[in-house]
């Protein structure tokens, strides 16, 4: 399922993509699933309740987090033995599970400032994982996700202040010279694995007519033995639950610097946050 060269790709690049993993009759269930569950209104974990009647669309479709704590599909699917499967040969041992997001997306709404999801879990030692399914065609015009090749290789940044006409979320990560997003354009059934301190977001949906919903899994690696506190309780991917400590801010994170062979990361003082602001 998960080839050699998705193995390289994620060590090499920071990021690998499964074609297909999800059948269409899968996808169909969990789409209508989720729409479902936000009609019915606000649920355990959200920040916001619906509102249908404000111009933001994301006011009107808000993300849903931390989903499988009450939803025995989204429990479901964060366990799915494909994605064990294909994560353990990516990571070389078996992760933990600790959080569910769907993104719904609609046509019109603002994408997300680039980011490392590694900012907000603090997963130590080492870092986390996310699987990202998509559940709607993505590509460039519906806001699809965007990363920036090999930047799992770079310490958490520190973050500046995000531009909040195109991002719902108020702060992201300079790149140095010479770095870019690249748009990773996807099927329905598609799942991209990707490292946490990858850089990554996405730009606005620009369609009239088309949603970009995906619902994706966090994980840390099997050796974590501290995680955020809002990821926990932790779960293997068998569904019972392991007893983790609880990392803490004030760590370091890297800002870059000129030097004579070109841009580096130093390291800084840090003050992270502990919440969910991360696709």
């Amino acid at each position: 399922m998960t080839s050699i060269d998705a193995v390289r790709h994620f060590q090499e690049q920071g990021f690998a993509l499964v074609p297909g993993l999800f059948g269409a009759d899968e996808v169909a269930t969990l789409r209508d699933h989720y729409m479902e569950l936000r009609a019915r209104g606000a649920h355990p974990g959200d920040f916001s309740g619906v509102d249908l009647s404000s111009a933001d669309p994301l006011k009107r479709f808000p993300r849903m987090i931390h989903m499988h704590r009450w939803d025995e599909l989204s429990l479901q699917w964060l366990l799915d033995a494909r994605l064990a499967q294909a994560m353990t040969a990516l990571l070389g041992t078996e992760p933990f599970a600790v959080q569910t997001m769907l993104y719904f997306k609609p046509a019109g709404a603002r994408g997300q400032a680039l980011h490392q999801d590694q900012y907000y879990l603090k997963v130590n030692p080492g870092t986390c994982i996310a699987a990202w399914l998509a559940l709607d065609d993505c590509d460039e015009a519906n806001g699809c996700l965007q990363v920036v090749p090999g930047t799992h290789q770079l310490p958490v940044l520190c973050t500046v202040d995000a531009d909040l006409n195109n991002s719902f979320t108020d702060v992201t990560v300079p790149l140095a010279d010479g770095m870019h997003p690249v748009p990773v354009v996807m099927r329905a059934g598609d799942v991209l694995f990707f490292n946490g301190q990858l850089v990554h977001g996405s730009f606005p949906n620009s369609t009239t007519d088309r949603f970009r919903r995906s619902l994706i899994g966090h994980y840390i690696v099997g050796e974590a033995r501290e995680v955020s506190r809002y990821y926990h309780p932790v779960l293997r991917m068998d569904g019972t639950p392991v007893e983790l400590g609880v990392s803490v801010g004030g760590s370091e994170c890297g800002v870059w610097v000129e030097r004579d062979s070109g841009p580096e990361v130093a390291m800084q003082s840090l003050s992270a946050r502990g919440g969910p602001d991360h696709e």
